[in-house]
């Protein structure tokens, strides 16, 4: 068996990391310069000594290249280093630990170690080398880490607003209580999954974080998301939408939903956060108000008997219909029709049969007109029909069909009386120079020649031609 030669191993002292050898002995035969730095022991007081324990102990006991010299005894090594040490991984036969040394530095110093055999040309064991690296600062950054992360959950968690936080790789790494409350589903089977989807779609699909996460939230929105996407006006590079959905507990919800991208120190996008806020209730709110307001609007411009529109409403619509017909050279008929002997009726019955008759007359026109057309309640008996894009003719087909229509209706009056009603209509086509009095007046003419004629009929009346 070789002898270690305690001159061999010269270059260890130019080493920067701490370096200790022992022979087969376990006298210490070399202790860097770097060694003296970190332990505050020098080489002289160490070399040729046994006595390696007084730089890291307080009392007798071995260092990892004494239990290596040993034979690497593992009840040896979990009784000095419990569970901190663990075989290496690059180097046969060395053993690695990590331990907090209190009496090292200010205040204390965390170590790695690695302890190595040294073997002569024939395998044997002649002695051992131990090498010790300060890893103090990381510790304490990885526990500043883990401080932070502690209390970045505990801000999470601490928030009504829910929130959820992905990686890079789109795992959820954050999935707070509101969160919870919010989707119906439990952090526990949210966390380090792809499955932020899941609560409100069967089937995949990104959330706004994603879309922020792989930069293509304005290309990809429309493929996946209803609504409006805007811009944050308070966090640069976060976007904002309302989305509906049904949560994992059958609710259906309306949310406001804000994603920005998370950036590094150094610029890097490393995940982005998103959070949910319900606004089902202003939704609603809103939804009821607009439908309030449509209903408003609809009584506003709707007789409450005929449920056709109202006078008020014929001047405004009839305004724009002649100037839209007047731009774009586009026909527009009018048709007036007035109730023929209503007057005998009301007088005869009572006004709650001439009521029935005018109902009558409103569910007549109504059933008749395209979608394009629009029927009002004039005044009265009297009521006004706007065609767009139809012509005097044709016109005057719709209006004779109202007429025989209402004609067949019979109308049984107290008494048991029999009563036949008619309609006298007036129609006439809008020609280029005509106001709203002179197109209104010259259907209404017509309604009046009618009557004149004998009544229940339709009679067209053409514009004066000639200047």
């Amino acid at each position: 068996m070789t002898p270690l030669n305690p001159n061999a191993p010269g270059f260890i002292e130019g080493n920067p990391v701490a370096t200790f050898i022992l022979d087969q002995a376990h006298r210490v035969v070399s202790w860097n310069r770097a060694c003296e730095v970190l332990t505050g022991i020098p080489a002289s007081s160490l070399i040729g000594t046994t006595e390696q324990w007084r730089a890291f102990y307080p009392s007798k006991r071995p260092v990892m290249a004494d239990l290596i010299l040993d034979g690497l005894n593992e009840d040896d090594l979990r009784y000095f280093y419990q569970e901190k040490f663990h075989p290496s991984t690059l180097i046969p036969g060395a053993c690695e630990a990590e331990d907090f040394f209190p009496d090292f530095g200010n205040g204390g110093c965390w170590l790695f170690f690695t302890a190595a055999p040294i073997r002569d040309a024939e395998g044997n064991v002649i002695g051992a080398i131990e090498t010790l690296q300060d890893f103090t600062e990381r510790r304490k950054a990885e526990a500043a880490l883990r401080e932070r992360e502690t209390l970045l959950a505990q801000i999470l968690q601490s928030t009504s607003v829910a929130t959820v936080v992905i990686d890079q790789a789109h795992q959820i790494t954050h999935w707070n209580k509101a969160c919870e409350a919010l989707t119906g589903q439990q952090a526990e089977s949210a966390m380090v999954t792809r499955d932020h989807w899941r609560p409100p779609s069967p089937d995949a699909r990104p959330f706004l974080s994603d879309l922020v996460l792989e930069g293509k939230i304005e290309d990809d929105f429309h493929r996946y998301f209803c609504g409006d996407l805007r811009q944050s006006s308070l966090i640069e590079g976060a976007f904002e939408t309302e989305a509906y959905w049904k949560n994992l507990n059958g609710e259906d919800k309306w949310l406001y939903l804000t994603a920005a991208p998370l950036i590094s120190s150094d610029g890097e996008l490393i995940g982005a956060i998103e959070t949910m806020q319900d606004v089902t209730e202003r939704r609603l709110a809103e939804e009821s108000l607009r439908q309030s307001e449509e209903r408003y609007r609809e009584l506003s411009i709707t007789d409450e008997l005929s449920k056709l529109y109202n006078t008020r409403h014929f001047s405004v619509m009839v305004g724009k219909e002649i100037d839209r017909a007047e731009r774009y050279r586009r026909p527009l008929t009018l048709l007036i029709a007035d109730v023929d002997n209503f007057k005998t009726i009301n007088d005869t019955y009572g006004h709650a049969e001439g009521d029935r008759v005018l109902m009558a007359l409103s569910e007549v026109i109504r059933t008749s007109l395209r979608t394009t057309d629009s029927a009002y309640r004039y005044g009265g008996e009297e009521f006004a029909v706007l065609m767009p894009e139809v012509a005097v003719q044709d016109g005057a087909r719709l209006a004779e069909r109202v007429r025989t229509r209402f004609a067949e209706r019979l109308f049984e009056m107290p008494g048991q009386t029999i009563v036949h009603a008619t309609v006298s209509i007036g129609v006439t086509q809008f020609q280029p120079g005509d106001d709203t009095k002179s197109f209104f007046c010259r259907a209404d003419d017509g309604m009046y020649q009618a009557k004149r004629r004998g009544k229940d009929r339709v009679v067209i009346v053409e514009p004066p031609s000639g200047p």
